[in-house]
C-alpha cells in the first residue's frame, strides 16, 4: 500500500497517516458482517430489526458492533426518533455508498471467476 514519495517531511507524514488509516479501515470493513450490512443497506434506510432480518445469521451483538463501527468510520449514519419505544434508522452515507460499489465489484468478480476458484480449491485438496 505504501508508495514511494519524495515530498517534504510533512507530505511524507501525511502519506504515512493516510496509509495507516487505510489499513485500519480495511481491517474494520473486511469482515463478512460489515460487507453484508453494507449490501443490505444499499440505497435504503432501514430500522435495526430490518437490517437484522436482511443479514441472515447475524446476532444482535454483532449487528450492533458493526453498525457502530460503520458509523464511527462515517460509512453509515444513525437517526434516532423520539418515540416510545425509540425508532432508530440506519443508512449509508455517500462514502458508504461508494464503498458499496466496491463491494459490488468484488461480488461481480467472484461470480465471474467462481468456476476457476472452485476448481482450484478441488485441485488443492488432492
Amino acid at each position: 500500500m505504501t508508495k514511494q514519495f519524495s515530498g517534504s517531511p510533512e507530505e511524507q507524514a501525511d502519506l504515512r497517516r493516510a496509509d495507516s488509516l487505510a489499513r485500519e479501515i480495511f481491517s474494520d470493513v473486511a469482515n463478512k458482517w460489515a460487507l453484508l450490512i453494507i449490501e443490505a443497506l444499499g440505497e435504503r434506510t432501514l430500522r435495526f430489526s430490518e437490517v437484522r432480518s436482511a443479514v441472515d445469521g447475524i446476532s444482535h451483538k454483532m449487528l450492533t458492533q458493526n453498525l457502530r463501527m460503520l458509523e464511527r468510520n462515517g460509512l453509515a449514519e444513525r437517526t434516532v426518533y423520539p418515540t416510545v419505544p425509540p425508532r432508530v434508522e440506519y443508512r449509508l452515507t455517500e462514502p458508504g455508498r461508494g464503498l458499496r460499489q466496491t463491494v459490488d465489484l468484488m461480488c461481480d468478480w467472484t461470480h465471474q471467476h467462481i468456476g476457476h476458484i472452485e476448481s482450484a480449491r478441488r485441485d488443492f485438496g488432492n
